[in-house]
């Protein structure tokens, strides 16, 4: 089902970006009371040390994701994480396999680009977003950035 996506690597401003980004701000406002506050300039996603996508289904941008590196987080040791930021999927385009879709690019561009390690940070108010990265290979490890104190924030990992 996810194959009916059509992921394109744009720029953080990007319009099409940014209203997704708008739209999953929201969604966090309803969820926790408040947007992601994690500082994101907005070159932080450009290659080679980071990278954005929005998922097209008929040309209509349904999905999101990017990361960026991060030299300051070593799971398991490891010297090269990549941090998935602003993964998202409109509501209206859930459960066509859209979000595994943009997880796997991510992995797999961040891969390419040297990291040996995908962390993210999630909230316990996403347990369908936990189950699926606990699905596709992530495990919880200690939490780092901007919420790492925060009671509802959890930190997960995947080796590349």
């Amino acid at each position: 089902m996810g194959d009916a996506l059509r992921l394109e690597r744009v720029r953080f401003s990007d319009p099409d970006a940014q209203t997704l980004v708008a739209e999953v701000q929201d969604h966090y406002v309803a969820l926790y009371g408040e947007p992601d506050e994690t500082p994101l300039d907005v070159g932080i996603f450009d290659p080679p040390g980071g990278g954005f996508f929005v998922g097209y289904a008929d040309d209509v941008p349904v999905a999101m994701g990017g990361w960026r590196l991060r030299h300051d987080v070593h799971p398991w040791g490891r010297r090269t994480a990549a941090e998935i930021k602003r993964m998202y999927v409109t509501k209206a385009a859930r459960r066509r396999g859209y979000a595994r879709a943009v997880l796997r690019h991510l992995e797999d561009t961040a891969r390419q680009a040297g990291a040996d390690v995908m962390v993210l940070e999630t909230g316990t108010a996403q347990p369908d977003a936990i189950a699926m990265y606990e699905a596709s290979g992530y495990e919880l490890v200690d939490n780092f950035g901007y919420y790492a104190f925060s009671p509802y924030c959890r930190s997960f990992a995947k080796p590349l």
